[in-house]
């Protein structure tokens, strides 16, 4: 198995520029796609994720170039896919997968849809069932609620869909941006709570870039008009990944800092820049502009634990399980079923792997409990389960003085192909 050592360290500071972000990415390039006009694309993610779109669109017959340093041109098909039979292979991107399937379901055309072996393990079955409501028609290939998926050419009918809103947000970011081309009003109303609210404002920003309102009342429903329609703003800017940002924000707060992330900031769309509001909970100096954050280890030298629901930050949640690790107290992780139906269950992987570096966890259905060792594990072998994030966030494990293995880091390429790099810059 491939694995990469990462050495002792005891300090953390400099400066990173981030990565576009993953859901800005591949939020703007269907959108791109389906618009009237051309759109120029600058600081797209460069990631596993963001080519498994790039090269399903350009199967489904949209102009894609690549204008180099992360600038693309997209040339938008103004409404449905030209080409109207087509097999997609998508890996493990929900960001791709999911948004695909609701544009590719209402519109006409045959279309089946693949991934890997875990994204065929994520829940798909509440998206489905919505876009069956509008007349679509759609068969699962394996097990009935998962991909892969058999799109058939849709009957449309119905002006209003439910859908659930406690799995995964994707859902209705899918069903948002695939309303506009049934040009019929459409309202759709989400049943139970729904999580991860912040991922849904990026959605509804993305589509008012282009041109499209959506008339919300609260977060249970979304109505899109009739004579909504797709216009290119003509060129766009991606910012910064915010979920990535989480590592180097907490790296600062634990390694004494200053780190500083360009790339996103206060002005973000992005709602994981609360990511630090929790740090600040934990005791961190933390400090915005417009465009950059950056964190301090605590005036006293030492992260506090907290006990916070995470709903608004689940990705970025993540590295606060870490961080825990570094915090006086028992930290405990709360609302974060999402872990479970990620690109692992990430609520026991790290379980898993936080026991393995000493700590105490309980988990539940959706929370974890962390207590930290009084004294790291040393050189502890890192399992990664194919998630990058656990992955990313991991690696701050050395920031106790200890070296760790981590066991599959090429994980990373699905949103930061060269984070152990960029790490190893900040990590003294």
């Amino acid at each position: 198995m491939e694995f990469l050592d990462l050495p002792a360290c005891n300090r953390a500071e400099g400066m990173v520029r981030l990565p576009g972000s993953k859901s800005i990415s591949n939020r703007v390039l269907l959108l791109a796609a389906l618009a009237d006009g051309v759109t120029e694309v600058h600081d797209l993610l460069d990631s596993d994720d963001t080519r498994h779109m790039l090269a399903a669109l350009r199967t489904l017959g949209v102009g894609v170039e690549d204008c180099s340093n992360n600038h693309w041109r997209i040339s938008g098909v103004g409404g449905a896919f030209p080409v109207k039979q087509a097999e997609l292979f998508l890996g493990n991107a929900g960001t791709a997968f999911r948004p695909l399937t609701a544009a590719l379901a209402l519109t006409g055309g045959d279309y089946v849809l693949r991934g890997v072996a875990r994204m065929h393990e994520r829940p798909i079955g509440d998206l489905v069932d919505a876009l069956k409501q509008l007349g679509a028609q759609i068969d699962y290939l394996g097990k009935p609620g998962f991909p892969p998926l058999h799109i058939h050419p849709a009957t449309l009918a119905g002006d209003r869909a439910e859908v659930r809103g406690n799995v995964s947000s994707q859902f209705l970011t899918g069903l948002l941006m695939a309303l506009p081309l049934r040009q019929a009003a459409t309202t759709v109303s989400v049943v139970g709570e729904l999580i991860s609210k912040p991922y849904i404002g990026i959605t509804l920003a993305m589509l008012r870039r282009f041109g499209v309102d959506v008339a919300q009342d609260g977060w249970q429903t979304f109505t899109v008009a009739a004579d909504a329609r797709y216009r290119s703003p003509g060129e766009i800017h991606v910012e910064g990944d915010a979920s990535s940002a989480s590592y180097f924000l907490a790296a600062g707060a634990i390694g004494g800092g200053p780190v500083r992330v360009v790339g996103v900031g206060r002005d973000s769309v992005q709602g994981d820049v609360r990511f630090a509001d929790a740090l600040a909970l934990m005791g961190a100096q933390i400090e915005l502009g417009p465009n950059w954050i950056e964190a301090r280890a605590p005036a006293c030298g030492r992260l506090k634990a907290i006990d916070l629901d995470c709903n608004p930050i689940p990705d970025a949640a993540m590295t606060l399980a870490v961080a825990a690790l570094f915090a006086d107290g028992v930290t405990t992780l709360r609302n974060i079923a999402s872990w479970r139906v990620k690109e692992t269950d990430r609520i026991a992987a790290m379980a898993t792997e936080l026991r393995k570096v000493g700590a105490t966890v309980e988990e539940g259905a959706d929370f974890i409990r962390i207590t930290p060792p009084q004294k790291l594990v040393p050189n502890a072998v890192i399992d990664t389960y194919d998630d990058h994030r656990m992955a990313m966030c991991l690696s701050l494990v050395t920031l106790g003085g200890v070296p760790v293995r981590i066991n599959a880091p090429g994980c990373v390429a699905k949103t930061f192909p060269d984070y152990f790099t960029v790490f190893a810059g900040i990590a003294k």
